[in-house]
């Protein structure tokens, strides 16, 4: 797959392209059938299947801190996108420019001039422009003049749910992991890199290896079973909390701390992935550390016997 940031660095597709845009947070089930069918006609017209996704998404624009809480972090959804039958991921920042682009103009000069689109996928809730004045109607007509054509892809049905981002951040938020991973596809999971903290944990008896989220909101708080790999190829056991961590300074960035099970190995650099298997617990505030210890120690009695029931299913 190739990796393209900004429209400046695009030329246009000499054979013309097949084209899919939206902000694919999750690269969920129905994000899924979206780019299986990209990649079906992709193959039938002899010309590229190419997935646009905007940075920042247009709502953490719009309305800043105030916008939904984000699935996945931009690299993550790059990994994820690298696994499926994608030649060119485009990645649009954006803007001013784009959010006050009317919608005519976004087909004129990014579809035709930038990307030379002979055929558009789309999800059945894509709008664009300024005001998302543009939707699938508009791009037919358009489409029949300019000399492209235009799929609506419809919803994505799982038994009787609707595959939505929204649906799989209330899940999440509601500590519905498993709808989480069944709207997903898989465990819900966040990826970054191993940093140094302040070693608290490790003064409680439960080192933990942290993680900054880099991100203005996340869509789960609290404690969770969890598993992470990246560091080779085990799948190792552990306890996360998601959270400011109340009892210890109660700041407002939101840290992810793993303690994993019967480690002890230096891991600070490594690019990891926690996977959310269950949750535990909600975040709280306690008087003491000692009164944080004790119940820690109930959390990992708790998340061990819930990997060993697993591992017995």
């Amino acid at each position: 797959m190739r990796l393209i940031r900004g429209l400046s660095q695009l030329e246009p597709f000499k054979n013309g392209c097949v084209l899919t845009i939206g902000n694919f947070d999750g690269v969920h089930l129905g994000h899924r059938e979206v780019i299986k069918k990209l990649s079906e006609r992709s193959k039938e017209l002899g010309c590229p299947a190419v997935a646009m996704i905007f940075e920042p998404q247009p709502l953490e624009y719009f309305l800043e801190d105030n916008a939904p809480s984000r699935l996945m972090r931009l690299r993550e959804k790059v990994l994820a996108f690298s696994a499926l039958p994608v030649d060119h991921l485009v990645i649009v920042r954006f803007n001013r420019y784009l959010a006050n682009c009317e919608a005519e103009q976004f087909i004129n000069d990014i579809l035709i001039k930038k990307l030379n689109v002979r055929h558009l996928v789309i999800g059945d809730d894509f709008h664009f422009g300024k005001a998302r004045r543009g939707n699938f109607a508009m791009l037919k007509e358009k489409g029949k003049l300019l000399g492209f054509t235009v799929e609506d892809t419809g919803s994505f049905q799982l038994a009787d749910l609707r595959v939505s981002s929204t649906k799989i951040r209330d899940a999440l938020s509601e500590g519905d992991l498993a709808l989480a991973e069944r709207l997903l596809g898989h465990s819900y999971s966040v990826c970054g890199r191993v940093a140094h903290g302040e070693k608290r944990g490790r003064t409680l008896g439960y080192p933990t290896a942290n993680i900054k989220l880099l991100r203005k909101n996340t869509p789960i708080h609290g404690v969770f079973a969890v598993i992470m790999t990246g560091i080779d190829s085990r799948a190792i056991h552990g306890i996360a909390n998601v959270g400011t961590r109340p009892t210890v300074d109660g700041g407002s960035k939101v840290i992810l701390e793993t303690h994993l099970f019967d480690f002890d190995e230096e891991i600070y650099g490594h690019y990891v992935e926690v996977h959310f298997k269950q949750k535990i617990r909600d975040e709280m505030r306690f008087t003491s550390l000692a009164l944080l210890k004790t119940q820690i120690e109930k959390d990992v009695a708790q998340t061990k016997k819930i990997f060993a029931d697993l591992k017995n299913v």
